[in-house]
């Protein structure tokens, strides 16, 4: 559905997940999220499905796993800012049965078609939003 291999992991748990492969996933504090949300929006950048957590008050940006894994300063500057990408693993998602033990996630902008942003672009957006700034070509760090 959507472009998402989701399945409900264990059969009959009413859980929702998916392999994260051609779908991978930021996740960062909910504040955070509500910042590149409108920054997003107010730039005219394409937003795609966003699920937020709140036991754990976070959001994560369903994205196109195009996040360089070899740039070891921008994963310290996500580090900091506690941010997560994940582009392997299991990756749950809300549930119309609830979740176990009172948890909750729910949407914050629905997968409509299969249409992800780059992560590249969310990258650049929750920089952006942070004061954290980077050459696109060089991905070189300028603090604003």
């Amino acid at each position: 559905m959507c472009g998402l291999a989701a399945n409900i992991d264990p059969p009959g748990s009413g859980r929702i997940t998916f392999l994260a492969g051609s779908t991978a996933v930021l996740s960062m504090p909910g504040s955070l999220g509500i910042v590149v949300l409108q920054y997003m929006q107010c730039h005219g950048v394409a937003v795609g499905p966003i699920v937020a957590h709140a036991g754990s008050n976070r959001w994560t940006f369903l994205v196109r796993p195009d996040v360089p894994d070899d740039d070891t300063g921008l994963f310290k500057d996500l580090f900091r800012l506690n941010v997560m990408f994940w582009g392997e693993g299991t990756i749950a998602l809300p549930s119309p049965t609830g979740e176990l033990g009172g948890g909750s996630r729910r949407w914050i902008e629905l997968p409509r078609n299969s249409f992800r942003p780059s992560g590249r672009v969310v990258v650049d957006a929750i920089l952006e939003c942070t004061g954290i700034h980077r050459d696109s070509r060089s991905l070189a760090v300028h603090r604003g």
